[in-house]
Protein backbone atom coordinates (compact mmCIF):
# COMPACT_ATOMS: atom_id res chain seq x y z
CA UNK A 1 0.00 0.00 0.00
CA UNK A 2 1.36 3.59 -0.74
CA UNK A 3 1.47 5.66 2.42
CA UNK A 4 2.79 8.59 1.21
CA UNK A 5 3.65 10.91 -1.86
CA UNK A 6 6.43 12.93 -3.19
CA UNK A 7 6.13 15.21 -5.73
CA UNK A 8 8.89 17.26 -7.57
CA UNK A 9 8.53 20.40 -9.75
CA UNK A 10 11.59 21.58 -11.78
CA UNK A 11 11.68 25.27 -12.81
CA UNK A 12 13.64 27.60 -14.33
CA UNK A 13 12.74 31.33 -14.55
CA UNK A 14 9.21 30.26 -13.96
CA UNK A 15 7.80 33.27 -11.77
CA UNK A 16 4.47 33.30 -13.86
CA UNK A 17 4.01 30.29 -13.69
CA UNK A 18 4.72 28.70 -10.54
CA UNK A 19 1.97 29.79 -8.82
CA UNK A 20 -1.04 28.57 -10.95
CA UNK A 21 1.08 25.30 -10.82
CA UNK A 22 1.53 25.04 -7.30
CA UNK A 23 -2.14 25.95 -6.45
CA UNK A 24 -3.30 22.65 -8.85
CA UNK A 25 -1.14 20.63 -6.88
CA UNK A 26 -2.43 21.22 -4.07
CA UNK A 27 -5.73 21.26 -4.68
CA UNK A 28 -4.89 17.47 -6.23
CA UNK A 29 -3.26 16.30 -3.21
CA UNK A 30 -5.63 17.32 -0.87
CA UNK A 31 -8.23 14.70 -2.70
CA UNK A 32 -5.64 11.69 -1.62
CA UNK A 33 -6.82 9.33 1.28
CA UNK A 34 -6.04 11.25 4.99
CA UNK A 35 -3.73 8.15 5.59
CA UNK A 36 -1.00 9.04 2.43
CA UNK A 37 1.90 11.68 3.74
CA UNK A 38 2.57 14.31 0.81
CA UNK A 39 5.57 16.34 0.61
CA UNK A 40 6.29 18.58 -2.47
CA UNK A 41 9.57 19.60 -3.32
CA UNK A 42 10.10 22.76 -6.51
CA UNK A 43 13.67 22.72 -7.68
CA UNK A 44 14.60 26.56 -8.47
CA UNK A 45 17.19 25.62 -11.63
CA UNK A 46 19.66 28.57 -12.11
CA UNK A 47 16.66 31.25 -11.82
CA UNK A 48 17.56 34.82 -12.28
CA UNK A 49 13.81 35.98 -11.50
CA UNK A 50 11.18 35.43 -8.57
CA UNK A 51 10.57 32.17 -8.90
CA UNK A 52 11.68 30.64 -5.63
CA UNK A 53 10.55 33.45 -3.90
CA UNK A 54 6.94 32.54 -5.37
CA UNK A 55 6.95 29.21 -4.61
CA UNK A 56 7.87 29.41 -0.93
CA UNK A 57 4.77 32.25 -0.88
CA UNK A 58 2.49 29.90 -2.19
CA UNK A 59 3.86 27.02 0.05
CA UNK A 60 2.91 29.00 3.09
CA UNK A 61 2.24 27.25 5.97
CA UNK A 62 1.95 24.08 4.03
CA UNK A 63 4.62 22.50 5.89
CA UNK A 64 5.51 19.57 3.51
CA UNK A 65 6.28 22.47 0.79
CA UNK A 66 10.06 22.86 0.04
CA UNK A 67 12.40 24.75 -2.24
CA UNK A 68 15.40 24.01 -2.85
CA UNK A 69 17.79 26.17 -5.22
CA UNK A 70 20.81 24.98 -6.98
CA UNK A 71 23.07 27.38 -9.03
CA UNK A 72 25.26 25.25 -10.94
CA UNK A 73 24.38 23.71 -14.00
CA UNK A 74 23.23 20.10 -14.02
CA UNK A 75 21.10 18.55 -16.56
CA UNK A 76 17.22 17.65 -15.80
CA UNK A 77 18.18 14.38 -14.59
CA UNK A 78 20.21 15.34 -12.14
CA UNK A 79 17.59 18.12 -11.56
CA UNK A 80 14.79 15.84 -10.76
CA UNK A 81 17.24 13.56 -8.89
CA UNK A 82 17.97 16.69 -6.51
CA UNK A 83 13.73 16.89 -5.92
CA UNK A 84 13.19 13.23 -5.34
CA UNK A 85 16.16 13.58 -3.19
CA UNK A 86 14.72 16.44 -0.98
CA UNK A 87 10.77 14.80 -0.74
CA UNK A 88 12.28 11.67 0.76
CA UNK A 89 13.90 13.21 3.30
CA UNK A 90 10.69 14.71 3.94
CA UNK A 91 9.12 11.18 3.61
CA UNK A 92 11.65 9.58 5.60
CA UNK A 93 10.04 7.16 7.62
CA UNK A 94 7.91 5.28 4.57
CA UNK A 95 9.63 2.50 3.09
CA UNK A 96 10.49 2.83 -0.92
CA UNK A 97 7.82 0.40 -1.50
CA UNK A 98 5.31 2.45 -0.01
CA UNK A 99 6.11 5.93 -1.50
CA UNK A 100 5.00 7.35 -5.22
CA UNK A 101 7.09 9.48 -6.89
CA UNK A 102 5.88 12.51 -9.06
CA UNK A 103 6.81 14.31 -11.51
CA UNK A 104 5.04 17.11 -12.89
CA UNK A 105 6.55 20.83 -14.84
CA UNK A 106 6.10 24.35 -13.85
CA UNK A 107 4.36 25.40 -16.65
CA UNK A 108 2.20 22.53 -15.88
CA UNK A 109 -1.31 22.51 -13.91
CA UNK A 110 -2.30 18.78 -12.79
CA UNK A 111 -5.98 18.09 -12.84
CA UNK A 112 -7.55 18.19 -9.48
CA UNK A 113 -7.97 14.39 -9.46
CA UNK A 114 -4.40 13.68 -10.77
CA UNK A 115 -2.13 12.41 -7.81
CA UNK A 116 -5.53 10.08 -7.01
CA UNK A 117 -5.36 8.17 -10.44
CA UNK A 118 -1.76 7.85 -10.31
CA UNK A 119 -2.13 6.66 -6.74
CA UNK A 120 -5.07 4.27 -8.12
CA UNK A 121 -3.26 3.00 -10.92
CA UNK A 122 -0.15 2.14 -8.84
CA UNK A 123 -2.03 0.15 -6.32
CA UNK A 124 -3.57 -1.63 -8.76
CA UNK A 125 -0.23 -2.89 -9.31
CA UNK A 126 1.59 -0.70 -11.70
CA UNK A 127 5.36 0.70 -10.75
CA UNK A 128 5.26 3.43 -12.81
CA UNK A 129 2.44 5.37 -14.61
CA UNK A 130 1.88 8.35 -17.30
CA UNK A 131 -0.92 10.34 -18.70
CA UNK A 132 -1.97 12.81 -21.47
CA UNK A 133 -0.65 16.13 -21.42
CA UNK A 134 -2.86 18.49 -22.82
CA UNK A 135 -2.06 21.97 -24.36
CA UNK A 136 -3.78 24.33 -21.72
CA UNK A 137 -3.94 27.26 -24.84
CA UNK A 138 -4.75 26.78 -28.81
CA UNK A 139 -2.28 25.18 -30.76
CA UNK A 140 0.61 27.91 -32.33
CA UNK A 141 -0.09 27.16 -35.60
CA UNK A 142 -1.48 26.06 -38.95
CA UNK A 143 -4.63 23.05 -39.14
CA UNK A 144 -1.90 21.48 -40.99
CA UNK A 145 0.30 21.49 -37.97
CA UNK A 146 -2.25 21.11 -34.97
CA UNK A 147 -3.37 17.43 -37.37
CA UNK A 148 0.64 16.26 -37.22
CA UNK A 149 1.22 17.27 -34.07
CA UNK A 150 -2.08 15.23 -32.31
CA UNK A 151 -1.04 12.53 -34.78
CA UNK A 152 1.94 12.19 -33.34
CA UNK A 153 1.27 12.19 -29.66
CA UNK A 154 -1.81 9.87 -30.04
CA UNK A 155 0.41 7.11 -31.38
CA UNK A 156 2.08 5.13 -29.30
CA UNK A 157 3.23 5.74 -25.42
CA UNK A 158 3.90 9.15 -24.82
CA UNK A 159 5.68 9.56 -21.83
CA UNK A 160 5.95 13.31 -20.40
CA UNK A 161 7.86 14.24 -17.44
CA UNK A 162 5.30 16.57 -16.80
CA UNK A 163 2.79 13.62 -15.61
CA UNK A 164 5.18 10.90 -14.61
CA UNK A 165 5.11 8.67 -11.51
CA UNK A 166 7.56 6.12 -10.34
CA UNK A 167 6.97 3.77 -6.80
CA UNK A 168 10.48 4.96 -5.00
CA UNK A 169 11.45 1.28 -5.03
CA UNK A 170 11.40 1.02 -8.73
CA UNK A 171 13.05 4.03 -9.40
CA UNK A 172 15.96 2.90 -6.76
CA UNK A 173 16.23 -0.10 -8.85
CA UNK A 174 16.96 1.26 -12.22
CA UNK A 175 19.04 4.09 -10.16
CA UNK A 176 16.79 7.14 -10.78
CA UNK A 177 16.66 9.62 -13.22
CA UNK A 178 20.43 10.04 -13.25
CA UNK A 179 22.88 12.00 -15.87
CA UNK A 180 20.08 12.88 -18.49
CA UNK A 181 20.47 16.29 -20.63
CA UNK A 182 17.20 15.84 -22.22
CA UNK A 183 14.81 13.18 -22.85
CA UNK A 184 15.07 11.54 -18.95
CA UNK A 185 11.21 11.07 -18.79
CA UNK A 186 11.59 8.28 -21.79
CA UNK A 187 14.87 7.40 -20.69
CA UNK A 188 13.75 6.47 -17.06
CA UNK A 189 10.59 5.09 -18.46
CA UNK A 190 12.63 2.56 -20.46
CA UNK A 191 15.31 1.47 -18.35
CA UNK A 192 11.90 -0.01 -15.99
CA UNK A 193 10.55 -1.51 -18.62
CA UNK A 194 13.62 -3.23 -19.50
CA UNK A 195 13.60 -3.91 -15.52
CA UNK A 196 10.90 -5.62 -15.83
CA UNK A 197 8.73 -3.23 -13.97
CA UNK A 198 4.95 -2.88 -14.97
CA UNK A 199 4.96 0.38 -16.84
CA UNK A 200 1.29 1.73 -17.65
CA UNK A 201 -0.67 4.68 -19.40
CA UNK A 202 -3.55 6.11 -17.18
CA UNK A 203 -5.77 8.28 -19.45
CA UNK A 204 -7.71 9.71 -16.19
CA UNK A 205 -4.59 10.94 -14.87
CA UNK A 206 -4.54 14.54 -16.95
CA UNK A 207 -2.21 17.48 -16.56
CA UNK A 208 -2.81 20.72 -19.49
CA UNK A 209 0.70 22.47 -19.93
CA UNK A 210 2.02 25.40 -21.50
CA UNK A 211 1.72 25.81 -25.32
CA UNK A 212 4.73 27.65 -25.72
CA UNK A 213 7.44 27.11 -28.18
CA UNK A 214 10.17 28.48 -26.14
CA UNK A 215 9.99 25.26 -23.87
CA UNK A 216 13.30 24.68 -21.20
CA UNK A 217 14.20 21.02 -21.98
CA UNK A 218 16.32 21.06 -24.95
CA UNK A 219 13.97 18.45 -27.21
CA UNK A 220 10.93 18.44 -25.06
CA UNK A 221 7.30 19.30 -25.69
CA UNK A 222 7.88 23.21 -26.86
CA UNK A 223 10.58 21.07 -29.72
CA UNK A 224 7.79 18.68 -31.26
CA UNK A 225 5.32 21.52 -31.24
CA UNK A 226 7.92 23.65 -33.67
CA UNK A 227 8.84 20.35 -35.39
CA UNK A 228 5.23 20.32 -36.59
CA UNK A 229 5.27 23.98 -37.62
CA UNK A 230 8.23 23.31 -39.89
CA UNK A 231 6.97 20.97 -41.79
CA UNK A 232 4.06 22.66 -43.03
CA UNK A 233 3.06 22.20 -46.56
CA UNK A 234 4.28 24.03 -49.17
CA UNK A 235 1.83 26.26 -51.37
Amino acid sequence: MITAVGVVVPARDEQDLIEPCLRALRQALWRLPTRVERAVCVVADRCADDTAARARSVFGDWATGRVVVTDRPRTIGEVRDLGVHAVRAELAGHAASEILLLNTDADTRVASGWAREHLRRVERGAHAVTGPAELAGPFPGSPHAARRYHAVVSGGVNVYGANLGVRADAFDTVGGFGVCRTGEDHDLWRRLGEAGFRCRVEPAAVVRTSARLDGRAPDGLASLLRSTLREEPVA
